[in-house]
């Protein structure tokens, strides 16, 4: 009796793939659509210096990134930020985590000491090692 229902025309054993399909569709659509695939603070136009060791950094909810554009602003969520206020935020996310990472992307044309006072504020704030992003070179 079960047998009848997958045998085709010719009599052959088969398995119709349609329901498969239509899953497999399904859960790509899902996980297309519930992942986030960049982050703004990722977006931004920061060309990063490069590095013969670089390596990705895993992108994690506690991370807060920190960019230094051109003009050695400090940009956090796509905000320019003062660096009281910088040092005020990075205060408060110690406080609520002491584990707290920060990752700080600086412009490869912008003047290092603009990417130390962003060092030194996050270092005065609590944060044992800042993490500086550069790109893998050729």
């Amino acid at each position: 009796m079960l047998l009848e229902k997958f045998q085709a025309a010719s009599g052959e054993p088969s398995i119709d793939l349609t329901p498969v399909i239509d899953t497999v569709f399904n859960l790509l659509i899902f996980f297309l659509v519930g992942t986030t695939f960049l982050q703004a603070e990722r977006e931004m136009k920061i060309a990063l210096p490069v590095a013969a060791s670089a390596a990705p950094i895993s992108a994690m909810l506690q991370d807060l990134i920190v960019n230094v554009d051109t003009q050695g602003q400090a940009i956090v969520s796509g905000r320019v930020i003062s660096p009281e206020d910088l040092k005020a935020m990075v205060t408060q996310a110690v406080a609520n985590n002491l584990q707290q990472k920060v990752t700080v992307r600086g412009d490869r044309n912008t003047a290092y000491a603009n990417i130390v006072t962003v060092l030194d504020i996050c270092k005065g704030a609590g944060i044992q090692e800042p993490y500086l992003d550069t790109v893998l070179s050729d």
